[in-house]
């Protein structure tokens, strides 16, 4: 009975190292001070908070450049393991990324989806469409916008299934 049970192991154990491999590693080091909280619980509680690091993503809404720095307004989402958003989640709260200088919108267009490692600062009343929102600000260290082979890379393209299948 135990050869059987190792005969089965071992391959499961192989598949599962094999699957796990194809995923990238994630893009920032998270740090001791680093929160694991969505921006939506942030903007209710600011003060528990304080000046915590986080990594956040999410779909970049859009960019507001001003003369020392720019804006970037972000719907935030949960991130994988890589530290994608995972656009096709639920929305986890809005969030603006401050960052020193110019950023080009170009660079940075709406709609695109973006992981930001920096620092909390604060928050900011606003407003989403008609409806008044408070913005967690983000002082941003690094950014990442990511590319569509980037989002769809390390997802193994693998299935298991039984039944009768079509090919045109």
């Amino acid at each position: 009975m135990r050869p059987t049970i190792v005969r089965l192991a071992v391959p499961a154990a192989l598949l599962t190292l094999a699957l796990t491999g194809c995923a990238p590693a994630p893009i920032y080091k998270p740090t001791a001070s680093n929160v694991a909280v969505p921006p939506a619980q942030v903007a209710r509680e600011p003060e528990r908070y304080g000046s915590a690091d986080v990594i956040w993503g999410g779909r970049i809404v859009n960019v507001r450049n001003f003369t020392d720095h720019s804006e970037i307004e972000v719907l935030a989402y949960p991130l994988d393991g890589s530290q994608r958003p995972k656009a096709n989640d639920t929305g986890n709260g809005r969030f603006i990324a401050a960052m020193p200088g110019y950023v080009e919108s170009l660079d940075y267009p709406a709609g695109s989806l973006v992981t930001i490692a920096g620092r909390l600062n604060g928050t900011r009343t606003g407003n989403v469409g008609q409806a008044q929102y408070t913005f967690p600000l983000v002082s941003v260290n690094q950014s990442h916008v990511w590319t569509a082979k980037e989002m769809s890379g390390g997802h193994p393209n693998v299935s298991f299934g039984v039944g009768v299948g079509v090919i045109r």
